[in-house]
C-alpha cells in the first residue's frame, strides 16, 4: 500500500503547524515532510520543551510526521562548507530522534567539471560525506534520504554516491525527475534505484510527460510500502486542491 503525504515546498511553505496539520487531515493526506525555514517553524534550534510539543502534537492526531527536509549538500571544494552541511545533517537527524520522526532529507546538488574536478571524484565526496551522516543516523534511528536532485540527480550518478557511501541508514529519496524517463518509461532508471527507495516526491500527477501510473506500479512490486509526497505549487484555495490531488492518487496508485 502506498500512502499519500505532502511536502511542505511549497504549497504549505506559509502554514504554521496547526494550519498544516488540520489541512492535510482534511484533504486525507496521511503525512508531511517539514522543509526546513518554513512558517511550521519546526527547525533544529527549537529547545527540548519546543520538541516534546511538536513530537505530541503529532501523536494526537492522523498526519504522521514523515521528515524532515533540509537543504543539504556535499559537493563544495571547500571542505569547510561540506564539513558545515555534515554537522547541519547531523543536527537535523537529532531533531527527527527528538521528534520520532524517520527520516532527513538531503540532496547532491552539482559536480565540479567546469572547475576541473572529475565528476566521479566529486561524486565519491559526497558519498563519503553520506556514510559520516548515515553512522549519526544508525546510532539515533533514523534515515538519511538522498533526494536525486540537481545536475546529478541521474541514477547512474545516484548509484555512484551510494556506492562510495555504503551505508545502510543511507536510502534514496525517488524524485520524479524528467532525467528518468527514457523512451516513456523510467523502468530501467528505477531497476537500478530498486530496493534502496526511502522515500518519494511526487509533482504534477496530471502530467502525461511523467510515467506515474508505471511508478506507482513499480513501487508496488518492488514492496515499497511508504509515502509519497507531494511537492506541488501554491493555490489560492489549497484544500481543494488537496481533495482532487487525493483523488487522482487513489486512482493512478490504487490496486491494478
Amino acid at each position: 500500500m502506498l500512502h499519500l503525504g505532502l511536502v511542505t515546498y511549497n504549497l504549505a511553505k506559509d502554514w504554521d503547524l496547526e494550519t498544516l496539520i488540520a489541512r492535510c487531515a482534511e484533504a486525507g493526506f496521511e503525512g508531511v515532510e517539514l522543509r526546513t525555514t518554513h512558517a511550521h517553524g519546526v527547525e533544529p534550534t527549537l529547545g527540548a520543551e519546543a520538541r516534546g510539543a511538536v513530537r505530541a502534537r503529532f501523536a494526537q492526531g492522523p498526519v504522521r510526521l514523515v521528515g524532515i527536509g533540509t537543504t543539504c549538500e556535499y559537493h563544495a571544494l571547500d571542505p569547510a562548507v561540506v564539513e558545515a552541511n555534515v554537522a547541519a545533517t547531523c543536527a537535523a537527524i537529532d531533531l527527527a530522534a527528538d521528534l520520532g520522526c524517520p527520516g532527513v532529507k538531503v540532496r547532491p546538488n552539482g559536480h565540479q567539471e567546469a572547475r576541473g574536478v572529475p565528476r566521479a571524484a566529486t561524486l565519491e565526496q559526497i558519498g563519503l560525506a553520506l556514510r559520516r551522516c548515515g553512522g549519526h543516523a544508525q546510532a539515533r534511528g533514523v534515515q538519511v534520504r538522498l533526494e536525486m536532485h540537481g545536475s546529478v540527480a541521474g541514477a547512474a550518478d545516484i548509484e555512484r554516491i551510494l556506492e562510495a557511501c555504503d551505508h545502510p541508514a543511507v536510502a534514496v529519496c525517488w524524485n520524479c525527475n524528467a532525467v528518468d524517463v527514457r523512451g516513456g518509461s523510467v523502468a530501467a532508471d528505477f531497476a537500478r534505484m530498486r530496493g534502496r527507495i526511502g522515500l518519494v516526491h511526487i509533482q504534477e500527477l496530471w502530467s502525461p510527460a511523467y510515467p506515474w501510473a508505471e511508478l506507482f506500479g513499480l513501487l508496488r512490486d518492488s514492496g515499497y510500502e511508504g509515502f509519497c509526497l507531494a511537492e506541488i505549487p501554491p493555490s489560492p484555495d489549497p484544500v481543494r486542491l488537496l481533495r482532487y490531488y487525493r483523488a487522482l492518487f487513489d486512482r493512478l496508485a490504487g490496486p491494478a
